[in-house]
């Protein structure tokens, strides 16, 4: 075969190649219809000769295999809706469209029964038929019915949703175990081997126990023999069971060592605070301690936790949608570009109008948004410093108990200064030492190289005098 250019060589490959794998794909697909639970005869002329309505309801029977909500009447359902019920369980399946075709073409050829847009779900389906059975179970308990914003922060509604993905929660650990089960290889089979394996180990068991009470029975002091084994291992018991009281009380001293440091601690504090104040000043520092906390409570933590379920919100609907395609983020982009602008054009048109009371107004929000900036930002260094208090006691308890630990009592006030001052006495007397014997040193050096030079001056004079 020749080709008059290479660019048409090219293209009758690509053709090829396609009508190829379009062939090897009709296979699979009637191979698959052909076998339990479908049943049909087709051929590959029968098949490829269908009507549309036929190959949708096809469709929509192995849909109904996966998931037997999805069974209906094509010729009898509405469009529209039939296109959307089928969008969404492959959304649930995650189901991606071909990277060659874009969104809006695969939507219409849904509605309209093309075969490429049919083929190419079905082979998808029928290779995974086990698994998309499995998700479509899970999603039935997994799919999150969406709040609407308006409801949303209802507080009992809030309650009964967090009620929601708890119990969703559970029966994922549920499913887990379950899964876990059923793929630890354990059969009913296997299982009763067990049981008669068990079974004969207990028979042999007591054979060996009957053996051993004639041997002792036929002992003379059998009776005292069996009291003191008996007071033997209740002995034991009660030693182990006091062994374990004595480290459980152990570990409450301990505790509450720590808890007494900590609290003598807290009253230091609370002592040098309360010097030279007075009943208005403490008065008012509590009152400022309430204003924060009910701050952080009321506002700050609520704001926060909000902003949270909603990112978390945005992230399960992500999950659940099928991945997007270059055409797709093209246009969420140019849909926000669009927004983008007619944003700025709203800000020009108040620019331009420059109404007087609208430019007081704006000033006053922006100081409002100015000082809500600076309360949080506030309430952020302060749960930063207390977060920093916390860690630096814990350190604080830490190096105290290591120190108790590997040199008894830790050192406090006069003592700890006296240390200090011998220390420092230690310390200079050492670089004085250091200082000495850098002194020595050099002065050694000198001395060696005087050395030298008088032992070849020597040898000098001996070769002249010889």
């Amino acid at each position: 075969m020749t080709c008059s250019s290479d660019g048409i060589c090219i293209n009758l490959h690509r053709s090829m190649n396609f009508r190829s794998n379009m062939s090897e794909q009709i296979k699979f697909i009637i191979q698959e219809l052909n076998k339990e639970p479908f049943n049909k005869k087709f051929n590959l002329i029968s098949f490829d000769s269908l009507r549309t309505d036929i190959l949708l309801q096809i469709l929509n029977d192995v849909f109904s295999e996966v998931d037997s909500k999805m069974k209906m009447d094509v010729r009898a359902e509405d469009p529209e809706q039939m296109v959307l019920k089928s969008l969404n369980f492959l959304r649930i399946l995650k189901y991606k469209p071909p990277e060659t075709m874009e969104m809006s073409e695969f939507r219409q050829g849904l509605v309209t029964g093309e075969k490429s847009v049919i083929y190419h779900i079905l082979e998808w389906i029928l290779r995974r038929m086990p698994e998309l059975k499995k998700r479509a179970y899970l999603a039935q308990f997994l799919m999150k019915v969406e709040l609407p914003p308006d409801i949303e922060g209802d507080a009992d509604i809030r309650e009964l949703y967090d009620q929601y993905e708890n119990v969703i929660e559970e029966f994922k650990e549920v499913h887990k175990q379950y899964e876990a089960l059923k793929s630890s290889g354990f059969s009913t089979q296997e299982i009763r081997k067990d049981l008669e394996h068990m079974e004969e180990e207990r028979d042999q068991l007591i054979k060996k126990i009957e053996r051993l009470k004639m041997k002792v029975e036929s002992h003379p002091n059998v009776d005292a023999m069996l009291s003191v084994a008996k007071s033997l291992r209740e002995e034991r018991d009660l030693a182990d069971s006091l062994n374990r009281q004595k480290m459980e009380q152990r570990n409450a001293l301990t505790h509450a060592e720590q808890k007494i440091q900590r609290l003598n601690q807290q009253l230091k504090e609370l002592k040098l605070s309360s010097l030279g104040a007075t009943p208005e000043t403490l008065v008012q520092k509590l009152e400022e301690s309430i204003k924060v906390n009910s701050y952080l409570v009321k506002e700050k933590l609520p704001k926060e936790m909000a902003s949270q379920r909603k990112y978390i919100s945005d992230l399960q609907k992500i999950v659940s949608q099928p991945a997007l395609s270059h055409a797709d983020l093209e246009q969420i982009n140019k849909k926000i570009q669009d927004v983008n602008n007619e944003i700025h054009e709203f800000i020009e048109n108040r620019m331009r109008n420059n109404n007087p009371i609208d430019d007081k107004l704006s000033l006053f929000r922006q100081q409002v948004s100015i000082l809500a900036h600076k309360k949080e930002r506030a309430a952020e260094d302060l749960n930063s410093a207390r977060a920093q208090l916390v860690n630096l006691q814990a350190q604080l308890e830490t190096r105290k108990s290591d120190s108790k630990g590997s040199e008894g009592e830790y050192l406090k006030g006069d003592e700890f200064k006296r240390y200090v001052n011998k220390l420092r006495g230690k310390s200079n007397i050492y670089k004085k030492k250091r200082q000495e014997m850098a002194e020595l040193k050099t002065e050694c050096g000198i001395l060696s190289r005087t050395v030298d030079i008088l032992q070849q001056k020597e040898s000098a004079l001996t070769k002249t005098l010889v």
